[in-house]
């Protein structure tokens, strides 16, 4: 059974992937032109889905692993409030993304939204290196 979950956690990690990447493709959005804006948004809202979805993958079997294993309590506790803290970070996006679509769509500025949403996934970003840090490296703290 532990291999199974095992398995839905790294598949659950490639979903969280996609906050790797996300601060260089939204860092050029306001670049582009208002057809490549919107494509490119509504793109990384389906996308902020789908790695919300495996962010309780995650969860899931994250929580199944830790019961488990030998972990220090001070490691858990770091990884569980990193973990809700990415969760926070996609959920807190979702907004900013729709207002932003919206603001395409009625051909308006999206400069202000495009600035929170680099910061949100810069953080996002971060967020995810350190927790697959603190994965692989479980012995440090």
């Amino acid at each position: 059974m532990y291999k199974v979950m095992l398995f839905l956690h790294i598949v659950g990690t490639l979903a969280l992937g996609f906050y790797l990447v996300l601060p260089f493709v939204l860092g050029t959005v306001s670049k582009l032109s208002l057809a490549a804006q919107e494509g490119t948004v509504s793109a990384v809202k389906s996308l902020n889905r789908y790695a919300q979805y495996g962010l309780v993958i995650q969860l899931l079997t994250g929580g199944y692993m830790i019961s488990k294993g030998e972990y220090s309590v001070a490691w858990m506790i770091v990884v569980v409030v990193l973990f809700l803290a990415i969760a926070a970070l996609g959920g807190i996006m979702g907004k900013p993304l729709r207002l932003a679509l919206e603001g395409i769509r009625q051909k308006k500025s999206i400069t202000a939204y495009a600035g929170k949403l680099t910061t949100l996934s810069t953080a996002l970003s971060l967020g995810v290196l350190l927790i697959v840090f603190l994965m692989v490296y479980s012995s440090i703290i």
